[in-house]
């Protein structure tokens, strides 16, 4: 099974800027297709945005659209998700995730990292 481990949350004033990194294990990162999904204080998890292994695919939350950016680095065995003009709405645990790519949706497969805090103040 892939090991997720993601960085780069923490508390930023609305309007900034924040980049966060997920790093898997093994080698046959490039095969998977990656996704991020938050979830906020009593609230159900949500997608957020994922990406297919070879990068060409890529789909993202109405919510988010235009201001948040997923990428990959398969050489690293990085995904990462830029996140800009952030809102207090974005308030949430940022958790990145192996997500199975069909017709252009995206779905969990099972394999979750831990979760990063992001936290927006107003």
């Amino acid at each position: 099974q892939v090991q997720l481990v993601e960085s780069g949350g923490g508390l930023v004033q609305a309007g900034g800027s924040l980049r966060l990194s997920c790093a898997a294990s093994g080698r046959t990162f490039s095969m998977y297709s990656m996704g991020w999904f938050r979830q906020a204080p009593g609230k159900e998890r949500e997608f957020v945005a994922a990406m297919s292994g070879s990068s060409k695919i890529t789909s993202y939350a109405d919510s988010v659209k235009g201001r948040f950016t997923i990428s990959r680095d398969n050489a690293k065995n990085t995904v990462y998700l830029q996140m800009n003009s952030l809102k207090p709405e974005d308030t949430a645990v940022y958790i990145c995730a192996v997500v199975n790519a069909y017709s252009g949706s995206f779905t969990p497969s099972g394999s979750w990292g831990q979760g990063t805090q992001v936290t927006v103040s107003s």
